[in-house]
């Protein structure tokens, strides 16, 4: 797991990305890694929303923070982040027309792609916070997630 992290950060320290870490709670925060993959796109943001209050889990503004990532050419990128210990979830989008929003259809179905913590793969309706969530503990965490085209 130590050479999955520091390659990880590695290659985040080449791709010259710089992350302003997240406040934190009582008892330090924990350094947990991001690692998304399968871009649609090595040159559209990837957009990361943390969420740690499962009644606000996928509300307009509900989310903890927001981190945006540039993929530099890259079909994967990572992001080091520190949180305070306990339950956390992360929605993810990529904006691949650039104009700032999450695209969606008619029915309310995104269109551009989007993933989703634990790799939770929503059908009908979107996924709950307890199906997204990941406990953080301690440092040393990598949460891997496959974006959906």
């Amino acid at each position: 797991m130590q050479v999955l992290k520091h390659l990880c950060l590695t290659t985040i320290c080449a791709m010259g990305v710089v992350v302003p870490k997240a406040s934190s709670a009582a008892g330090g925060p924990s350094s947990v890694t991001v690692v998304v993959s399968a871009l649609a796109s090595t040159s559209s943001v990837v957009k990361l929303y943390f969420y740690n209050v499962r009644e606000k889990f996928l509300t307009k503004g509900g989310y903890a923070f927001m981190r945006e990532v540039k993929p530099g050419g890259q079909r994967q990128v990572a992001l080091p982040v520190d949180l305070p210990a306990g339950e956390w979830a992360v929605a993810i989008t990529q904006d691949t027309n650039n104009n700032d929003k999450l695209d969606k259809n008619l029915m309310g179905i995104p269109t551009e792609p989007f993933a989703f913590s634990n790799n939770v793969r929503p059908r009908l309706a979107p996924p709950d916070f307890d199906d997204c969530k990941f406990t953080v503990s301690g440092s040393g965490k990598i949460v891997s997630i496959t974006l959906t085209k």
